[in-house]
This record gives C-alpha cells, sequence and structure tokens, in this order.
C-alpha cells in the first residue's frame, strides 16, 4: 500500500537519500544501520516491498562477491604470505624502489582479488618494512591503500564497484561492462596513479616522524595506563624525586586518584597508594616501564586470561566495528578477546582520563597484551585488524601447495576458455576448494563480513527505489538541461563529478547505487549509448581518494599511518584529478562516435 502520492514519491526518495548522506557523513550511526533506517522509511511509505528487499539476496553480483571474499580467505589461510612477500621484496632497499615494486605488485594482486583482504595482508608487512628502513608509514600506507583501488579497475571482479555496476545492468536488460574496455582503461589509470604518487610521494605524502619530537625514534604517541602495585617505592615520594620527570620514551601525564583526574602532574606531587598513572609514548618503552623496579605494573583486572607467555600486539578499529561508541570497560574486552588494552593512540587527538573510560572510534590503535585465544577471537568478532606483533606463521604442507597449483590451473582454465560466467566460474573454483578442504566452515564465520553483505542488499534496494520512483529521471532532467548546451563531453564529466563526491563520503557500493539510475535515465532521455556513462561511474565509484571514510582500505591504513583527514585530502584530491583525467580521456577515445 503506498502511503505516499505517485507524484511526491521521487520527493521523499530523494530526501532519504539525502539524510542517508548526512548520517553517513556524521558517522551519527554505523552505516548498516543507517542504510537499514533508509531501507525501512522506505518500506513503510510503501515505495519499496519486500520483494524488492529479497531480490537483492539472489542478485549474481553480490553472490560473486561473497565468494570471491571466501576465496581469498581460503589462499591466505593455506598460504605463506608473509614469506611469499618477504621473498618478492626481500631485495628491495631504497624507499622509491619499494614503492614502485609494492604499488605495481599490490596493483596486479588487487585486479584479481578483494582490496580489503590484500590491504589487511599486506599493512603490517609494509609497516614492518618501513620500520627496519627508517621510513615513517606515513610514506607507505596511503599508496599501498590507492594502489589496490587503481588496480581493482582493470577487471570485473577486482573491486565490488564494477560487480554491483553488472548487476544493476543486466537486471535493467542492458548489456554489462566490456572486460576490454575495463582492462584498456583500468591499465592506463593504474600506470598514470602509480606514476603520480612515486613522482609526487616526497612532496605531497606526510612525514610523521617529527610528531613526538621528544621521544626516541619518534613513534606514534600512545595514551597507557598503569597502576602502582602495593610495595611500589613511588608510594608516599614526589613525583620528581621518583623519577617519574625523568623517564626515556614516557612521559607522565595524569595521575588518576579515585574519581580525581590530576592534569598537569605538578613535580611536587605526592605520588598515592592505588594510584593510577596516565603515562604518554612509544610502544617500545612500554614493556620496559612494567619491567622497571619502580613498582609500575599493568592493572590485575586488565590482564589477560589466557596461559603461557604476554606478547605485545598493535590492532585498529576496524569501520563496522561493534566496539565504536563503547568504553572499554562497556565493550567488556578482557573477556571477550583475552586482552588486555594497555594504550590507545587516536591521530594527534589529545585522551584523557582511564583507558576504560575512553570511547573507541573507528580507526583507533590499540595496544594490547593478548593471551593464548586473542588471535580466535579477533577471527570470530572481527571488530579490529591486527596490524603489528607476533603472528602465526603459515606454513602450508607439501600437500597444500601441490592442491594450490592444481587449484591455479582451474584458475587459469577458467579464464582462458571464459565458457562459464562470473559467478559459476567463482562457484566452481569455491567447490573445489571446500572439496580439498582449502576452505572450512571456520573460514566462513571469521571471513564473510556479515555488515558487506547487508550494505550491499540494501544499496541494490536503495537504487530500485530510485528506479521504480523515477527519481533518477528527475535529477537527470536537471543536470541534462544545464549540461546539455555544452555537449555529450559536459555531461559526462557532470554524472562523473556527481559520482565521485558521492563515493568520497559513502561507500562506493551506495555510489554505484545513487549514479546509476540518474545516469540511466540520463542516456534514455537523450537517447545515447550508455557504455561510456556506464564506465565513467564505475571509475568515478571508485575515485575514494580523498577522504578515509571513502573506502575501507583507507580507514585501515587511516590509525597505522598517523594520518588525519587533512594528509587524505592533500594527497587524494591530485590523484582524483589525475585519476579521472586519464579515465575521461580514454572512454572519449575509445567511444569517438558518442563524443
Amino acid at each position: 500500500m503506498n502511503l505516499i502520492p505517485i507524484e511526491y514519491q521521487p520527493i521523499v526518495v530523494m530526501g532519504v537519500i539525502g539524510l542517508l548522506f548526512v548520517f553517513l557523513y556524521k558517522e551519527i550511526f554505523k552505516p548498516t544501520v543507517t542504510f537499514l533506517v533508509a531501507i525501512l522509511i522506505l518500506l513503510l511509505t510503501g515505495i519499496l516491498s519486500p520483494r524488492d528487499i529479497l531480490e537483492g539476496f539472489s542478485n549474481q553480483s553480490l553472490a560473486s562477491i561473497v565468494l570471491l571474499i571466501l576465496i581469498t580467505a581460503g589462499i591466505r589461510s593455506n598460504f605463506n604470505i608473509h614469506g611469499f612477500l618477504d621473498y618478492i621484496f626481500g631485495r628491495v632497499k631504497t624507499y622509491k624502489s619499494f614503492l614502485a615494486s609494492m604499488m605495481a605488485k599490490v596493483a596486479i594482486l588487487s585486479s584479481f582479488v578483494n582490496n580489503t583482504p590484500v590491504v589487511v595482508l599486506m599493512t603490517p608487512y609494509v609497516f614492518e618494512w618501513g620500520k627496519k628502513q627508517k621510513i615513517s608509514p606515513s610514506k607507505l600506507l596511503i599508496p599501498l591503500s590507492y594502489s589496490t583501488i587503481v588496480g581493482g579497475m582493470i577487471t570485473v571482479i577486482g573491486t565490488s564497484t564494477t560487480l554491483v555496476l553488472n548487476g544493476f545492468l543486466i537486471k535493467s536488460d542492458l548489456s554489462p561492462i566490456d572486460p576490454i574496455d575495463l582492462l584498456i582503461i583500468g591499465s592506463c589509470v593504474t600506470i598514470s596513479g602509480i606514476s603520480f604518487l612515486i613522482v609526487s610521494s616526497s612532496k605531497l605524502l606526510p612525514d610523521k616522524k617529527d610528531l613526538i619530537e621528544t621521544f626516541e625514534n619518534q613513534k606514534r604517541e600512545y595514551l597507557i595506563e598503569k597502576r602502582l602495585s602495593k610495595d611500589s617505592p613511588l608510594v608516599g615520594q614526589r613525583v620528581k624525586e621518583g623519577g617519574l620527570r625523568n623517564l626515556t620514551g614516557v612521559y607522565l601525564v595524569e595521575i588518576v586518584r579515585g574519581q580525581q583526574i590530576i592534569s598537569p602532574v605538578n613535580p611536587n606531587e605526592i605520588v598515592e597508594e592505588n594510584d593510577i598513572l596516565i603515562f604518554a609514548g612509544n610502544t617500545e618503552k612500554i614493556v620496559d616501564l612494567t619491567l622497571s623496579n619502580l613498582g609500575i605494573e599493568l592493572p590485575s583486572k586488565l590482564a589477560p586470561t589466557g596461559e603461557g607467555s604476554i606478547q605485545v600486539v598493535e590492532g585498529v578499529i576496524s569501520a563496522n566495528s561493534s566496539l565504536i561508541g563503547k568504553t572499554i570497560k562497556e565493550s567488556n574486552f578482557r573477556e571477550r578477546y583475552d586482552a588486555a588494552v594497555v594504550a590507545i593512540h587516536r591521530n594527534g587527538e589529545k585522551l584523557s582520563g582511564k583507558i576504560g573510560w575512553i570511547k573507541i572510534k573507528a580507526g583507533d590503535v590499540l595496544l594490547m597484551y593478548v593471551g593464548n585465544n586473542f588471535q580466535k577471537r579477533v577471527d570470530i568478532y572481527k571488530d579490529l585488524y591486527i596490524i603489528s606483533g607476533e603472528q602465526q606463521e603459515i606454513r602450508p604442507s607439501k600437500n597444500n601447495k601441490t592442491k594450490l597449483i592444481m587449484l591455479l590451473g582451474v584458475v587459469f582454465a577458467l579464464l582462458v576458455t571464459q565458457y562459464f560466467g562470473l559467478f559459476l566460474s567463482l562457484l566452481i573454483i569455491f567447490s573445489i576448494m571446500v572439496f580439498m578442504k582449502l576452505i572450512t566452515v571456520q573460514n566462513v564465520k571469521r571471513d564473510l563480513d556479515i555488515n558487506l553483505v547487508v550494505i550491499l542488499v540494501l544499496s541494490l534496494a536503495l537504487g530500485q527505489a530510485m528506479i521504480k520512483t523515477g527519481s533518477g529521471a528527475l535529477i537527470a532532467h536537471q543536470i541534462v538541461n544545464l549540461l546539455q548546451p555544452h555537449g555529450n563531453i559536459a555531461l559526462l564529466i557532470g554524472i562523473t563529478i556527481i559520482t565521485t563526491i558521492l563515493t568520497s563520503f559513502i561507500t562506493n557500493v551506495g555510489a554505484i547505487a545513487i549514479a546509476f539510475p540518474l545516469t540511466l535515465a540520463t542516456v534514455q532521455d537523450l537517447n545515447l549509448e550508455g557504455a561510456p556513462f556506464y564506465l565513467a561511474i564505475a571509475f568515478a565509484a571508485s575515485a575514494a581518494f580523498m577522504t578515509p571514510i571513502g573506502y575501507q582500505t583507507n580507514l585501515i591504513v587511516y590509525g597505522p599511518g598517523g594520518y588525519t583527514f587533512k594528509d587524505f585530502l592533500k594527497v587524494g584530491l591530485p590523484m582524483t584529478i589525475v585519476y579521472l583525467t586519464v579515465a575521461l580521456t580514454t572512454i572519449i577515445i575509445l567511444y569517438p562516435e558518442v563524443f
């Protein structure tokens, strides 16, 4: 039952999309919840039906994305990725050569593998390589994220953007994107994008080594919470007498005494029993501080529950983490993860108070003491990504190596023959991996992101609402009236810019869901060939360079690199201009009859 008259439905849909845009940008709710509320409004008003929502679960492109993620997880679980990367990059010693080699190889890998797992796998390795070579991670991690974005546009399966767009095209009885066109344009933007980053890296990429000038090796600054032991020699002494003003690599910023916070700390302040000392410092000095003879220890209530030796691990909070908005205490972190958060870093923002009082944000970097069960629980909950610390090396058996070689043979045969469609080919590969026990139930539980699936389904429903109500046509007429006098090239540029702005603040899938019906209505209204315009929005929806929230891989490197919003804008704006200029120029050359 339609509660909204037909003539007002386009206005309601555009209003919902506008609110969706604002809520995602302001991060008022999690992306999944925001999309769910938007679709619920459209359901309650009768603009969408339950059938429209459920059809998204049968979309082949969405199913292809799920299969790709699981196939990637199976390969990661049965192959020594770190050893493989060390073999590839082991001989590279200089910054420029590593940057060029890393971006080129990551781009090629991303053209066949989902971008997010690639960045998750590569971030610890790139971070450690920079550390060994005394190069700031901020000089390396944005290029890592950007190279997966451009490389993902070389093939149809390289990113969810093209897969979802193909789903829209097929559903509208239109031809899917030509893989050859995508290969040509994607190769051009990849080469130009990587070349631009190599040339401009020294000027545009931030060097965060000087952020904490007072610390040895200039590490990221953390807020560190430590409790005095009962027999600490510091009790009853003034701060300066206890040597707390002369610590190497850390400094005392606050004392928490009951509900009172003493800050700044006066050198003559007398230390009392049960005081909690809040330090700021770098990761390497935190363990030294605990092992010192000052009677400073990790609070017993924060200690991990696992048996055996305690490891020090860093992790970054993911965009869809269930921990966001909660304090460490509220999240029951110790029991949930078998880990104790002993320090928090938040991109230059000043933090205050006990660790357990601080509300977690996306991109926060946590320093943790972890027990034996930590890695298993991280795999289950998927609230954070591990970026440094001791990790169990995967040593595949000879039998698994044989299986992988056989699997690569099947993949090559399917790519060469192209006898089956993408979905069926992926299903064949997935089935073979399950039969070979390269993918297990544990892989599915650990690596399948339900939030991603929900957002994809709801994005498809949002696009359907625009098509059903004619919202796309309404906006398209306005754009046509404005740009038509200037020719088809101006129209192409206008649609591209709109899609790029959308993808900078919402998901690339959400941008496609909004841009596709608009583009469809425009080309049909003018009776134009749609292929070049669909290619344009595909590349524009992946141009998520200007903000850390525009794409998941940007957010993954945001915390480890110590970046700010301005850092992404400074590098991302010129990168976007280069990327879109090359993409649109190549499209115009490929379709001279349209332009």
